[in-house]
């Protein structure tokens, strides 16, 4: 029997981006689509979940989670190309691309950052060749070989000791008791203020929320539980994160599992999570706690889930109250529940295809065995 397909073991940095995209990318753009495939994927989710997760066939799934263990987030962008044949060489890409990500003050250039216009003039008079490209084509190369204008940031790697332990037992329960394992998070703070989003509207004529971002009502946190085996999310609405609250939730996960035996529920490392009192009590009732390491919440399998509840139920809102937002949010889950497995949404899932093979022996961004 073939092994179910996964992505390899994700690194920080790559979990970090995935999240980035799926929290505040476009829902209509590809890489956030193929982000929330891999992000679902690194979480524990299997194909068929995936692909009902953003309509999208079972193949484009298992395609996107092969490239990406192939190519890593480079994936993201698809390759469609066209046209005249490029009048640069290889050696000459390699040049312009080793140009643009050196800091210029290293080129002798008194800024400290190129602008497009500043690389083509330099690249046009740099000592030893010229090369003449123009902005356009420029801007289209950087972008095929993944080179992107950003913002300099800092990052954090996971200084959890047993973070690999902790990602093996996550994933042997994922492949081992599929049936028995559910996953549990908060999602927020959800404040009462006007949020932008995306709509369908006329041509010149978008749809307008007032100005207006005062939260003068508090915040909410939902309390979400999600049940790997048949693809169920259920929550609640809290004033805040606290002991009380989880061990409420972990409550309603073991009813969700009624016959007494043994469940493994994956949720992060926070305080709140991991009291005298939630261990005696999971203890007691054959609950078996899976926690994250730390910074590494993207391999919690209700991560990816808080994608769609973020676009479909907070952006482009404007809720006066919490009692109308926490309505919205039920309302959603029931629509989830009850479409999870409609003939139309079955249908769009077979839409697209990719190619992609994963490398043999990384799990989750976790690097190859060095050879003796």
């Amino acid at each position: 029997m073939a092994e179910p397909v996964r992505v390899r073991r994700l690194t920080a940095q790559e979990g970090q981006k995935l999240q980035q995209i799926v929290r505040r990318g476009s829902t209509n753009s590809v890489r956030y689509r193929r982000a929330m495939m891999l992000l679902a994927s690194a979480g524990g989710n299997g194909v068929p979940a995936i692909a009902r997760l953003v309509q999208a066939d079972e193949d484009t799934v298992r395609d996107v989670i092969h490239r990406f263990n192939e190519i890593g987030l480079t994936c993201l962008d698809p390759r469609w190309a066209g046209g005249r044949p490029r009048l640069l060489s290889h050696d000459d890409e390699d040049f312009v691309i080793q140009t643009a990500t050196t800091r210029p003050t290293k080129l002798g250039q008194p800024f400290t950052r190129w602008s497009i216009r500043k690389l083509v003039a330099y690249l046009r008079r740099v000592h030893g060749r010229m090369i003449l490209i123009g902005r356009e084509a420029l801007r289209c190369l950087l972008a095929r070989r993944g080179v992107t204008f950003q913002r300099t940031k800092t990052w954090k790697e996971s200084p959890d000791p047993e973070r690999d332990a902790k990602l093996d037992r996550i994933e042997q329960v994922l492949e081992r008791f599929p049936g028995r394992v559910f996953a549990f998070d908060e999602f927020g703070p959800l404040g009462i203020r006007p949020t932008a989003g995306s709509c369908w509207a006329e041509h010149g004529r978008p749809e307008r929320h007032p100005a207006t971002y005062h939260r003068t009502h508090g915040v909410r946190y939902f309390h979400g539980c999600y049940s790997i085996g048949d693809d169920t999310l259920w929550g609640v609405n809290r004033r805040k994160k606290g002991a009380a609250n989880t061990l409420a939730a972990l409550k309603s996960i073991r009813a969700a599992g009624p016959d007494g035996a043994p469940i493994h529920v994956i949720l992060d490392n926070l305080s709140a999570h991991k009291g005298v009192d939630i261990r005696r009590w999971a203890k007691k009732n054959k609950v078996k706690l899976c926690f994250t390491p730390t910074y590494a919440s993207w391999a919690n399998p209700i991560e990816a889930h808080f994608g769609p509840l973020r676009q479909f139920t907070v952006a482009n809102s404007n809720h006066r109250y919490h009692t109308a937002q926490t309505r919205a949010l039920d309302g959603y889950l029931r629509w989830r529940s009850k479409n999870a497995r409609h003939p139309d949404v079955l249908a769009a899932q077979r839409r697209e295809r990719a190619r992609i093979r994963s490398e043999k022996g990384i799990r989750w961004g976790g690097r190859p065995a060095r050879a003796a």
